[in-house]
């Protein structure tokens, strides 16, 4: 199992305000990773912002944008040896257009 929780930072506020591409960026962090994306849930804020979570057969995929301080939380959780967070989490920050980020990488225990 491999986790990763991640900050982006300085992103572009207009892409982290636009429901439709942060869809779109999940799913291709979602392919990036080669994880089995099993849907995606979404939630568009007024006046602004956007959560959402890639559900992956191999766990999620999520994010929560603050375009006023142009930031983003996120995190990507894969099981499975085929799968890689690290990608989600490449594809996500060059997608928001990010120029600072910090991340950290949990090691999850397996029962």
């Amino acid at each position: 199992m491999k986790h990763i929780l991640f900050t982006l930072r300085e992103c572009n506020p207009d892409l982290l305000n636009d429901e439709s591409f942060i869809r779109d960026m999940l799913t291709t962090a979602a392919k990036s990773a080669r994880s089995t994306l099993l849907g995606i849930q979404s939630h568009k804020f007024s006046p602004q912002g956007v959560t959402a979570i890639a559900m992956l057969a191999e766990s999620h995929i999520s994010i929560h944008t603050w375009p006023e301080t142009n930031e983003a939380v996120c995190d990507a959780f894969t099981c499975g040896n085929h799968t890689d967070p690290h990608e989600a989490f490449s594809h996500m920050k060059a997608a928001l257009e990010s120029r600072r980020w910090v991340y950290e990488t949990i090691k999850r225990p397996i029962a």
